[in-house]
């Protein structure tokens, strides 16, 4: 299946979630399927650029966004209860419109890290708080990486070599301690989660914010 059809559905399953266990399994869809679409982008950018291969720009980035998403995955999990049978990354088959599939692949990172703010505003245990922290900030470095990817596509022409990004080593979750206190949440759009009532207590929800920073690179509407 082509990856735009993938993308939109995996869109339109993260705006009709209204729990955690169905938000994380669609959160780990998303990021599965941005690696595997980054990943597939990167082998077509290589068959297309022989002369410089690997060491193009666009081709290294996209290898770096699919190294980043699978650590997003990670950090997120795949649900023990999961009963959504294989991943929708198991369906892709192909990357059509390359331009238009990083623009839709930035937007779904941009509304899964929305997501797992929502998640993290509401969560009632450390552990969920912690774990959706950590996918957010895996998450923002693929929308750095997505926003490079498209501005290298966009281009049309080899950029210098892009030395491939590894994912930011941070400090463990157990041990970090949120220390500003915030009057309300981060505004996002997730609105199924915040149709169930989902809320964050002021000092989560400044931590969130801080961790949530990063994600709105110049360009990405709102």
């Amino acid at each position: 299946m082509d990856a735009q059809r993938l993308i939109k559905s995996t869109r339109h399953a993260l705006t009709e979630v209204r729990s955690v266990p169905p938000a994380l399994i669609e959160a780990w869809q998303a990021c599965t399927l941005v690696e595997a679409v980054a990943a597939t982008a990167a082998v077509g950018l290589t068959r297309e650029l022989p002369a410089v291969g690997r060491g193009s720009g666009a081709v290294a980035i996209a290898g770096a966004l699919a190294q980043a998403a699978g650590h997003a995955a990670a950090c997120v999990g795949r649900p023990p209860d999961d009963s959504c049978g294989p991943s929708r990354a198991e369906r892709l088959t192909t990357v059509q419109d390359l331009e238009t599939t990083v623009r839709e692949l930035r937007a779904l990172i941009h509304e899964t890290a929305e997501a797992l703010i929502v998640l993290a505003c509401g969560a009632a245990e450390q552990e969920l708080y912690w774990r959706c922290i950590d996918s957010v900030d895996a998450v923002a470095e693929c929308q750095e990486l997505a926003t490079e990817l498209l501005r290298a596509v966009r281009s049309g022409v080899p950029e210098q070599a892009h030395e491939q990004k590894q994912p930011r080593e941070r400090q463990p979750a157990h041990e970090q301690r949120p220390t500003t206190a915030g009057p309300r949440a981060a505004g996002v759009r997730t609105a199924g989660l915040r149709a169930a009532g989902v809320r964050a207590p002021g000092v989560r929800a400044a931590r969130v914010r801080a961790a949530a920073g990063g994600l709105r690179p110049a360009g990405l509407r709102r």
